[in-house]
């Protein structure tokens, strides 16, 4: 029975050339293909596949974000991410969002298949190059710090948060201003933009 794989991958010729080289794959099928994060999620929960290959930068929805909503929703696929370069916080949440492959674009289309029957097999598969690519400082926020930057990040106000999670107005206050302290940033905007591309939230 063969391994149905879904792609998604916003370069439209490198999306195209994955699937073609895996469909040359007798014990490989792909099942399905997407442009986007949101159009990925729905053609995932619609074709249910074995893998999914996911480009870590897509437009709408990262393959990170995508993976996070696979795991949430608790879809059975497993989830190979794509990428042309180590970033730090990355991998880390990678790993936190419950994938099982962390592979570089320009992997030999050999490799890319080896590592899909790897996985299918309950094994991981990460290029060596990112992982030694990630290392990086520790995250300085308490996981209150997080939750509160994350819901910042979601566009709610001081007020809003302080509601969503039962704290008063000033204990969120303090906390934001303790975060700004951490992360040397002048506002809320900078604090969230630092931390998502550290991957600290």
């Amino acid at each position: 029975m063969s391994i149905r794989v879904f792609i998604a991958e916003d370069q439209r010729m490198l999306r195209g050339a994955l699937a073609l080289l895996l469909d040359f794959e007798e014990d490989i099928q792909v099942v399905g293909q997407a442009g986007d994060g949101k159009e990925a999620l729905d053609l995932i929960a619609e074709l249910k596949p074995d893998v999914c290959l996911l480009d870590i930068e897509m437009p709408i929805k990262s393959g990170l974000e995508v993976a996070e909503e696979l795991q949430r929703l608790r879809l059975p696929c497993r989830i190979i991410i794509l990428t042309t370069f180590a970033r730090p916080g990355y991998f880390e949440r990678a790993v936190q969002a419950g994938v099982q492959g962390y592979l570089l674009k320009d992997e030999p289309s050999e490799r890319l298949a080896e590592a899909i029957r790897h996985i299918m097999e309950g094994r991981r598969e990460v290029s060596p190059e990112l992982v030694f690519g990630t290392v990086r400082e520790v995250n300085p926020l308490t996981e209150r710090e997080r939750e509160i930057l994350r819901l910042a990040a979601a566009g709610n106000s001081s007020g809003e948060i302080a509601s969503i999670l039962h704290l008063s107005y000033g204990t969120v206050r303090n906390y934001m201003s303790e975060v700004l302290n951490k992360l040397e940033a002048k506002n809320r905007i900078e604090a969230i933009a630092l931390a998502e591309e550290k991957g600290w939230i």
